[in-house]
């Protein structure tokens, strides 16, 4: 029989969405702050591995947002397989995939622009959770009408395509083949076709056409999460395998690199190796502390944090954050003063945001879509 999704497993999933969802909500400025009182090279270093590079390039903080979509995809894989199994029709999940996708995508544009009435020109359409409502929609669509086998022909499928498409095309006036912010085709189709404003004026950082190769990232998470819930492995295994088959991930990104750089704007296929690869030895990682070796009560700190990531995502459009952690915190900045000040006010700011999930984890409130 298929193994079930066990408490310890949900706390593995839940822990690793918490542990990146840490990082979206400010856990960078530690570094940045460190950096710049310390001025020491060590979190210099640091510090930079949490900006993203412009173009090509990659970086630590490049893996935040295509983690999520890939912890999304696992626990995509568990609850449809788990809805087809108890006899829910593809049709009824299919209309409950399409709805999800299209709110989440609904409120991307809520937060990219407000809730006050723009000019259509002025409206930037494409966002962080447009992707996720994309890749989810599409991905969870081949989970449900392409057999075990078939994913992984879309897998492999989306990103041959998708580079054949960069590395035979590009923008009218441009070589074939070229990659440039202003030359390759995906940039060129997005401010082509694309109503209102892209984040950079000429390309999207989350544009439209290059959701082609995001749908892998998502395949992966499914294909992860299908195998982990149908495997007879030894959970040890699992982990073991997971964690090489992120190590030959990363190996492919790094052959595939001189031809399809790795690039998180262009979501070239060689960064979806790259981030699938991360992303997998992170999941074989939690995998195996909690589900091989029983250390749960640590995850408690990012459980928090997870189980409420799309509310917490979306709240600095409605609640001024800054302006609360100085009401509540100014003065042990200035008692502390410069140069650690910023530092201690980036600590108290992460605490804020955890204690409001904490309060909302304890009335058990959770927001989901």
């Amino acid at each position: 029989m298929p193994n079930t999704l066990g408490p310890q497993r949900i706390a593995a999933l839940d822990a690793l969405r918490g542990f990146d969802m840490f990082w979206i909500i400010g856990a960078e400025e530690l570094f940045h702050t460190l950096a710049k009182a310390t001025a020491s090279p060590f979190w210099q270093q640091l510090s930079n591995q949490f900006e993203h590079p412009y173009w090509n390039g990659f970086t630590a903080y490049d893996l935040i947002f295509p983690l999520f979509i890939f912890i999304s995809g696992i626990a995509a894989a568990y609850s449809l397989g788990s809805s087809l199994e108890k006899g829910v029709s593809r049709l009824s999940l299919t209309q409950k995939v399409l709805w999800r996708g299209l709110l989440l995508f609904l409120l991307g544009i809520i937060y990219n622009n407000g809730l006050q009435l723009r000019p259509l020109y002025d409206v930037r359409l494409m966002s962080v959770l447009g992707r996720i409502g994309i890749v989810y929609a599409c991905s969870c669509l081949i989970f449900l009408y392409a057999g075990p086998r078939a994913r992984y022909a879309w897998f492999a499928g989306l990103l041959l395509g998708y580079w054949a498409i960069l590395a035979l095309c590009a923008a009218p006036g441009f070589p074939p083949g070229d990659l440039t912010e202003a030359g390759n085709v995906a940039s060129w189709i997005d401010r082509t076709v694309l109503p209102g404003r892209l984040s950079r004026g000429i390309h999207d950082t989350v544009g439209l056409f290059n959701n082609i190769s995001a749908v892998a990232s998502g395949l992966a998470g499914i294909l992860t999460g299908q195998y982990l819930r149908t495997t007879r492995h030894p959970p040890a295994r699992q982990s073991a395998l997971m964690a090489a088959t992120g190590i030959l991930s990363l190996l492919l990104a790094q052959a595939w690199n001189p031809v399809f750089p790795i690039n998180k704007n262009l979501w070239s296929s060689s960064f979806v190796l790259t981030t699938t690869g991360w992303s997998l030895l992170l999941m074989a990682l939690f995998h195996y502390l909690i589900d091989v070796k029983g250390y749960v009560r640590w995850t408690f700190f990012f459980r928090v944090i997870g189980l409420n990531s799309i509310l917490i995502y979306m709240s600095p459009r409605f609640i001024d954050w800054s302006h609360t952690n100085l009401a509540l915190f100014q003065w042990l900045g200035q008692l502390i003063s410069d140069p650690y000040q910023a530092f201690a006010l980036a600590t108290t700011a992460l605490l804020i945001k955890w204690a409001a999930c904490w309060f909302l984890y304890r009335q058990q409130v959770f927001v989901k879509i």
